[in-house]
């Protein structure tokens, strides 16, 4: 509303006011009479006044309308397109996280199978070292208790071997494990965060006067 206008109407409604106060009262009552000439004047003057800013105020509470409701269609169309890339990301997360774990099991299964193989060619070294000792003509005892340590050391090495790489892929394994486990959850509180923060908003724009 301009500031002329605004002057008119508050001109036209104190004139009105004035008029009502100062009106005679009619006796044993609290009703008054007025001028009809002179207050409908009034009434026409406010009414030339008042209807430009009446359509201006509809046409600025329709516009209101209009772009709530496109914020909340825009709102709605970036929650779905969240959670569509949430699921996307939460299976391709899944899948990632599954082919290390697999591919993690596979390389401690070669490991263990490599160190006992490993182990058991040791073995079977000091067996056949043992044996040419032991089958050598003119070999003294001590040859024989040589032979025994040998074997003895190479049953211990193959053991140790084999407990290190057993250890190393239950680490492997547990590691494997507890990235998948951190990835996921990880990206589940991300998505809570996302869908948080686009719920928010929804509701804000829906508030909004």
């Amino acid at each position: 509303m301009t500031d002329h206008t605004l002057a008119r109407a508050e001109e036209v409604l104190n004139q009105l006011v004035e008029l009502i106060e100062t009106a005679r009262t009619l006796p044993m009552s609290s009703s008054c009479v007025v001028p009809r000439e002179r207050t409908l004047d009034l009434l026409d003057a406010l009414r030339e006044v008042l209807p430009p800013e009446l359509a201006e105020a509809r046409r600025v509470v329709g516009q209101r309308d209009r772009t709530l409701a496109e914020a909340e269609q825009l709102a709605d169309q970036t929650l779905r397109q969240a959670q569509d890339q949430a699921r996307s990301t939460v299976a391709a997360a899944k899948q990632h996280a599954e082919a290390t774990v697999i591919a993690a099991d596979d390389q401690a299964r070669q490991t263990v199978a490599a160190a006992k193989q490993h182990a058991q060619e040791l073995v079977e070294a000091g067996q056949r070292e043992q044996d040419q000792l032991v089958s050598s003509a003119g070999v003294h005892q001590a040859a024989v208790t040589e032979a025994a340590r040998l074997r003895a050391q190479a049953e211990e090495q193959a053991a140790s071997i084999v407990a290190s790489a057993e250890q190393s892929a239950r680490t492997l394994s547990s590691e494997a494990h507890s990235y998948a486990y951190g990835t996921l959850s990880e990206l589940v509180d991300q998505l809570q965060r996302l869908a948080a923060t686009a719920e928010n908003g929804r509701d804000a724009l829906g508030e909004r006067p």
